[in-house]
């Protein structure tokens, strides 16, 4: 039999992955084999790096192992896709100890139906998500990104730029902001006075 390779995912960086790896450490994965993605990574995006490298390091005959197929995909196409992958170069899919067999009619719904719930799930968290910020602007409680200077300090950048003294790199290093800051200020103010 192969080697276990581990895989385990969370989306923010204030989630902890401490239960989904002792999950998999008491599946049989050695921890030097438990590849981890961590924070603004979502099961919706494939960029994820260490998936990646768990799928570049599994080999014909062993098993990819998840504590479930959520942390894997939170699409039904992402999980078909993976699960093809790996089945067709002769690897093994562990999903929380139940391994899944696509040659098995009951085996394949199954995980078929739990990929649909994971991709359920996740349509539901954005719409709960939208719905909250949807709230929050109504109340005036989301207010969007805030500018990197107050009003003051954009007035007294567009002043300095019109005295005609300071060039667009002593501006950004006055202020401690990029060129694209400062060409924002300036390109409101004309509109403004348009």
């Amino acid at each position: 039999m192969g080697e276990l390779i581990g895989y385990a995912r969370c989306s923010t960086v204030a989630q902890d992955l401490t239960a989904q790896r002792e999950i998999l450490v008491s599946l049989g994965v050695a921890d030097e084999r438990i590849y981890l993605d961590k924070g603004g990574l979502t099961g919706t995006h494939r960029a994820r790096p260490r998936l990646d490298q768990a799928l570049a390091a599994v080999r014909a005959g062993d098993t990819l192992v998840v504590p479930k197929l959520d942390r894997l995909a939170r699409s039904v196409p992402d999980a078909r896709d993976i699960g093809d992958t790996l089945v067709t170069r002769g690897v093994r899919l562990s999903l929380g100890g139940s391994i899944y067999d696509p040659s098995d009619p009951m085996s394949k719904m199954f995980f078929n139906m739990l990929a649909v719930f994971a991709e359920f799930e996740a349509d539901l968290l954005k719409m709960r998500t939208r719905e909250g910020m949807a709230i929050a602007r109504s109340r005036g409680k989301l207010k969007g990104r805030q500018p990197k200077l107050t009003h003051r300090q954009q007035a007294e950048l567009v002043r300095m730029h019109g005295t005609g003294e300071y060039t667009i790199a002593e501006l950004m290093e006055v202020f401690s902001v990029g060129r694209a800051t400062v060409y924002r200020v300036l390109e409101r103010t004309r509109s403004t006075t348009r």
